[in-house]
């Protein structure tokens, strides 16, 4: 799913103007897949950002988004990446902060799918501007293989603390 962008009256879409960008990527038709989406959900209905912050749902679109960032002339200072992660040996709904400098190769599959080959988008984008990039993932309990919607109970409880670690890390811009 690629996200409706609205523009700014120059044409641009608002996120290229936020110093700190939050995007919620996966897929909220299949199960726990949808952490990203739900996280970027709560925010924008349940929080005041500062001006100078965008939170975005980018579906499975995540790879455009960035590629349109890195060959923008404007881009954020930060980027938080909220996402699903799988077979990180964790509980379900376990919270993990991955600095982008921890995430090597090998472990790229840890991630959702959503991240590969955006992971070294990522990597360009920061070896570029010098951005300060992180993801934010909760360990799923499971995908379905067909459509199923709706997050486990467990990843589920894990939107409000993600929401409160998001907010915790942008309050001083």
């Amino acid at each position: 799913m690629i996200p409706f962008v609205p523009l700014r009256a120059n044409g641009s879409p608002g996120w290229l103007e936020a110093r700190i960008l939050l995007l919620g990527c996966g897929n909220v038709l299949f199960g726990d897949d949808g952490f990203g989406p739900a996280v970027v959900e709560h925010l924008n209905r349940r929080c005041v950002l500062p001006p100078w912050v965008r939170a975005e749902d980018v579906g499975t679109g995540v790879r455009d988004l960035l590629f349109d960032l890195l060959l923008s002339e404007r881009r954020p200072q930060r980027i938080f990446v909220v996402d699903a992660v799988h077979g990180s040996g964790r509980n379900p709904g376990e919270l993990l902060e991955v600095p982008m400098d921890a995430v090597s190769p090998e472990k790229s599959n840890d991630f959702s799918v959503h991240h590969f080959p955006s992971l070294n988008l990522l990597r360009e984008l920061a070896e570029v501007d010098g951005l300060e990039l992180c993801i934010l993932g909760a360990q799923v309990k499971e995908i379905p293989s067909v459509v199923r919607p709706g997050l486990s109970p467990e990843v589920a409880a894990a939107v409000p603390r993600a929401v409160d670690w998001l907010l915790e890390r942008i309050r001083w811009g």
